[in-house]
C-alpha cells in the first residue's frame, strides 16, 4: 500500500518547523530579487531600441544605465539579505539536530555504533545545509517567477508564451524522475559512510591484535575494498547529478533557442504571427529575448537543488533510523542531585536486564557498607553488565536493585550516582588537562593526595606540563597502567562511598597490578565499599567476597 503523501513528508515538516517562518521570508525575498530582472530587461530593451531606431542620446543612455545599475545593487542587497536568513536557518537546524543526536545517545544508548553516530553528527548533518539554503528558496522562486514572466511574455506575444509554456513543464517532470534515483543513491552513499567509519573504528581498536596475529595485510585489504565501495557510491551520486543536469540544461537551451529563432524571424519580417496586432517591435523582441533565460533560470536552480533535497531527505532518513533504533535508557534524569542518604550498601535480587532482544539474568549479591567483593567469571558472562546495572545505566527487565536501603529507580538513581565512582575498563579522557579531568567540578581542591594514593603522582610529575598536560581520548602518551591509576585517582579525589571498578588490573604488569590492588584495599580499609569485575586471581583474593558470574 502506498504511504500517504502527508506521512512521507511529516519528518521533513517537523525538521523545518522551527525555521519555517524564516524560510518563507527568505524565499519571498529571493523571488522579489528575481522579479527585478524584468525591470532591468525593460531598461536594456529601451537602450537598444533607441540605438537601433535613431541617433544615440548619450544622456538618456547614461540615465538608463544608472537606473539599471541601481536595480542591480538593490537585487544584490536583497539576495544578500535572503542568503543570510537561509544560512542562519540552516545553522539552527543542523545545530538543533546535532544536539538532539548527542543528547539522545547520552540519555539512552542505541545499538548503532559510536562511529556511525559520530559520522552522522559530524559528516552527515552538514549535508542538510544545501537543502535548506538552496532548495526551499528555489522552490519559492519556481512557483512565482516563471508565472510572472509567462504573463509578461503573453502580454507581448502569445507565440513566445506558448513556447515557454510547452518547454517549461518538461524540466519539473524529468527533475522528479531523476530525483527518485538521486535520493536512493544518496541513501546508499550515506549508509556506506557510516559503515566505513564503523569499520575504521573497529580496525583501529584491534590494530595491536592484528599486528600480533600478522593480519595487518588483511585489514588493509578489507579497508581498501570498503573504500572502493564508497568511491563507487560517490560516483553513482555524481553520475546522476551530471547526467540529469545535462538533460535539464538541454531543455532550457532548446526553449531559449526557439524563442530566439521566433524573435529573429519576426523582426526580419519572415514571421507575421504570434504577436498581438502585428509583428514584434525591436523593443519587444529584445525584451522577450532577455526574459526567456530568466523564465527557465528558477527551474534550472530547482533542478540543481533537487539533488540537494534528495541528499537532505537521505540525511533525514539516516537520522530517523538512528532515532528509531532500539535503545538502552539509563535510570534517572542525569541531573545534579544531593547524595542519597544511608549506608552505602547494595544488593541484587532476581535481577534481569534486556540487552537488545536478549534478557540476561544476573546473580543475586549482597554487599554491605564498607565491604568488598570481586565478580569473577569468563569474558561475556555479565560482570560489566552487573556494574552497569548497579550504576543505573541499564534498564531492568525484572528484579530489584537495592542501594542505601532503597530501590534503585528513576527517583533515586541520580542521588545514588553521587555516592559512586565507576572506573571503566576502557579509558576516555575529555579534551581537557589532567587537572581539570581530576576536578571536573572545579572545586579548587588539591589533587595531589589522590594521585599519591593511586600511585600516580610520579608519572604525572614527570609529564612535560604536569597537571596541565592534555591527553587524547584514549590516554595517549600514558601506558595502560598509568591511565588506569589516573582513573582511580579521579575516583579517590571525588571521595565517593562506593567504587565500581571494571577490570582495574587488566593488561598490567604484576608490579603495577599490585599497586592497583593495594590502592583498592586501602580505600576499603578506610570504609569505601569496593566492587570489582576481574579475571585477576590476586585481586579476587584481596576482596572479602568472591561472586561467580555465569557459572
Amino acid at each position: 500500500m502506498v504511504q500517504p503523501r502527508e506521512d512521507r513528508n511529516k519528518p521533513e515538516r517537523s525538521l523545518l518547523r522551527p525555521v519555517a517562518g524564516l524560510l518563507r521570508t527568505a524565499g519571498a525575498l529571493t523571488a522579489a530579487a528575481a522579479l527585478i530582472w524584468p525591470a532591468q530587461a525593460a531598461l536594456l530593451a529601451t537602450v537598444l531600441d533607441g540605438w537601433v531606431s535613431g541617433p544615440v542620446d548619450l544622456t538618456e543612455t547614461a540615465v538608463l544605465a544608472g537606473a539599471f545599475l541601481v536595480l542591480g545593487l538593490v537585487r544584490a542587497a536583497i539576495d544578500h539579505r535572503a542568503g543570510g536568513r537561509l544560512f542562519g536557518a540552516a545553522d539552527v537546524i543542523v545545530a538543533r539536530e546535532r544536539g538532539r543526536v548527542i543528547r539522545r545517545e547520552t540519555r539512552s544508548r542505541s545499538e548503532v555504533s559510536s562511529a556511525a553516530i559520530a559520522a552522522t553528527a559530524v559528516q552527515t548533518l552538514p549535508m542538510l545545509h544545501p537543502w535548506i539554503t538552496r532548495y526551499r528558496a528555489a522552490m519559492t522562486r519556481t512557483m512565482i517567477v516563471p508565472a510572472v514572466i509567462l504573463a509578461l511574455a503573453l502580454y507581448h506575444s502569445w507565440a513566445v508564451a506558448l513556447i515557454l509554456a510547452a518547454a517549461g513543464p518538461l524540466i519539473p517532470i524529468f527533475m522528479a524522475l531523476v530525483g527518485m534515483a538521486a535520493e536512493d543513491a544518496s541513501r546508499k552513499h550515506l549508509r556506506e559512510i557510516g559503515t566505513i567509519n564503523t569499520m575504521l573504528q573497529d580496525r583501529l581498536g584491534a590494530l595491536l591484535d592484528a599486528r600480533a596475529l600478522g593480519a595487518v595485510g588483511r585489514v588493509l585489504t578489507d579497508f581498501a575494498e570498503r573504500a572502493d565501495t564508497l568511491r563507487r557510491q560517490t560516483m553513482a551520486v555524481l553520475k546522476i547529478a551530471f547526467l540529469s543536469s545535462a538533460v535539464l540544461e538541454l531543455f532550457s537551451a532548446l526553449g531559449v533557442a526557439m524563442v530566439a529563432v521566433y524573435v529573429g524571424f519576426s523582426l526580419l519580417g519572415e514571421v507575421t504571427f504570434g504577436a498581438w496586432g502585428g509583428g514584434l517591435t525591436v523593443w519587444q523582441g529584445v525584451f522577450l529575448l532577455l526574459l526567456a533565460p530568466e523564465f527557465f533560470q528558477p527551474m534550472r536552480e530547482l533542478a540543481a537543488a533537487w539533488h540537494d533535497r534528495a541528499a537532505g531527505r537521505a540525511v533525514l532518513g539516516a537520522v530517523t533510523e538512528i532515532e528509531g533504533s532500539p535503545r538502552l535508557p539509563f535510570l534517572g534524569k542525569a541531573t545534579l542531585a544531593d547524595p542519597l542518604p544511608g549506608p552505602a550498601a547494595l544488593s541484587l535480587r532476581a535481577v534481569s536486564v534486556r540487552l537488545g532482544d536478549t534478557v540476561r539474568p544476573l546473580p543475586d549479591l549482597t554487599l554491605g557498607a564498607g565491604g568488598s567483593a570481586a565478580l569473577v567469571g569468563p569474558s561475556g558472562s555479565g560482570k560489566t553488565t552487573i556494574l552497569h546495572a548497579i550504576a543505573g545505566l541499564l534498564p531492568l527487565s525484572g528484579g530489584t536493585v537495592t542501594v542505601c536501603g532503597r530501590d534503585l529507580n528513576e527517583q533515586t538513581a541520580d542521588a545514588w550516582r553521587r555516592r559512586i565512582s565507576l572506573v571503566a575498563q576502557t579509558p576516555h579522557f575529555p579534551a581537557t588537562s589532567i587537572g581539570t579531568y581530576l576536578d571536573p567540578d572545579r572545586t579548587g581542591r588539591d589533587p595531589w593526595p589522590a594521585l599519591v594514593a593511586a600511585h600516580a603522582d610520579r608519572f604525572v610529575r614527570a609529564l612535560p606540563d604536569g597537571l596541565q598536560t592534555r591527553l587524547g581520548e584514549t590516554g595517549g602518551g600514558l601506558s595502560g597502567g598509568e591511565f588506569r591509576r589516573l582513573m582511580l585517582a579521579r575516583a579517590i579525589f571525588e571521595g565517593r562511598d562506593v567504587i565500581l571498578a571494571d577490570e582495574p588490573t587488566a593488561d598490567l604488569d604484576r608490579h603495577t597490578a599490585d599497586l592497583m590492588i593495594e590502592t583498592l584495599c586501602n580505600l576499603n580499609r578506610r570504609g569505601v565499599t569496593v566492587l570489582v569485575a576481574t579475571h585477576d586471581p590476586d585481586l579476587a583474593q584481596a576482596m572479602a567476597q568472591r561472586i561467580e558470574v555465569g557459572s
